[in-house]
């Protein structure tokens, strides 16, 4: 069910979520179904590659109690941390078959599906955390975009939310120029659009899943990678790569996918009251993240990591400034969601 006529329906459903108790939820066959009447919880499996320190990981365990309360029972959500249900294109494959029902990814991997999610994953396109914000929270303008690899892939977009401010760091030296990535291995995620990036900015890409960056840097296969202060602390890339120099070359979104099956396989007061919880976690999830960007600094502070803010980001942003122009003006879908994005800026620059 598109997640429009889900928030159309939303006023109804949560008036009637109460006398759904007794019948709601669909036929027990559905991959995403729970039996009312055998008074039986339909658990979700919810993929991250992440710890359970992370603040998406709180999200997560929070949507289950919510959802549990919500629908009576019907439905909850179990989080699997650290890659438990496999790498991200591996549970892509499993969220689009219906065998795992919700996951968190990185932008760039939904380009593999829609090449239009890309203008939210280019380079300093956002000036402000808060105006990346303003523009999640637009469901009604996002809404084309998150239903737009339902019939294809069996997936729907339900929320998106702050992944942070990503930067370079790298086990060599602190990085003030696109010089001082000249020849060093840095990882990405796994899409055209960060490869391309990081090449822009001077060094060689290396894409890969986050399970296997640390031993890559452990071991010299990497020299380093791109991400926020969560993250390379969490995953203890802090221990191997100590430079971290604020290029603030990205702020990309994470998002919360759900399998269309899955979905479809609620009922329409289930689904609606689903809905009703995203805001707040979103919420939950940046509110978070804020606060665990500062502790991870810390820590990496205490073991040694060296932070590197005399970054000539002017000339970050003049090397990859023909990759926004290129992607941007592809098509009118992506020159619309630049719009939105540049209104944003607007209302929010940066401090």
């Amino acid at each position: 069910m598109k997640m429009s006529k889900v928030l159309m329906t939303g006023a109804i459903g949560l008036v009637s979520l109460g006398l759904a108790a007794c019948g709601g939820g669909g036929s027990s066959s559905g991959s995403g179904s729970a039996d009312a009447g055998s008074g039986a919880t339909k658990v979700f499996k919810l993929a991250f590659n992440q710890t359970d320190q992370h603040p998406q990981y709180a999200a997560g365990v929070e949507l289950g109690k919510r959802l549990e309360e919500v629908t009576d029972g019907r439905y909850s959500v179990k989080v699997y941390p650290n890659e438990q249900l496999g790498g991200q294109a591996d549970v892509i494959q499993n969220l689009s078959n219906g065998t795992v029902e919700l996951m968190w990814v990185g932008g760039p991997v939904l380009e593999g599906f829609n090449k239009d999610f890309v203008v939210f994953n280019l380079p300093y396109v956002f000036d402000s955390v808060d105006a990346q914000l303003a523009v999640l929270s637009d469901q009604e303008a996002l809404d084309p975009l998150f239903t737009s690899i339902e019939d294809s892939k069996q997936i729907t977009v339900l929320a998106g939310v702050n992944a942070g401010v990503r930067n370079v760091y790298n086990s060599k030296h602190a990085v003030r120029t696109p010089e001082d990535l000249n020849g060093l291995k840095i990882r990405v995620q796994q899409s055209d659009s960060q490869v391309r990036m990081i090449e822009l900015m001077g060094a060689v890409a290396s894409p890969m899943n986050n399970g296997e960056t640390y031993s890559a840097m452990q071991t010299g296969v990497l020299d380093g990678a791109e991400n926020n202060e969560v993250t390379w602390d969490a995953l203890k890339h802090s221990e191997v790569a100590k430079y971290y120099s604020y290029t603030r070359h990205l702020i990309i979104p994470d998002y919360l996918l759900m399998s269309t099956k899955a979905l479809d396989a609620m009922s329409q007061e289930d689904q609606a009251a689903l809905m009703e919880l995203l805001p707040e976690i979103q919420k939950i999830a940046n509110d978070g993240f804020a606060a665990f960007t500062q502790e991870s600094i810390d820590h990496a502070t205490s073991i040694g990591a060296q932070f590197n803010d005399d970054v000539d980001v002017a000339a970050f942003k003049a090397r990859v400034q023909p990759l926004v122009d290129e992607s941007v003006n592809e098509n009118d879908v992506r020159k619309g969601l630049y719009d939105l994005i540049q209104q944003a800026n607007a209302a929010n620059p940066a401090k």
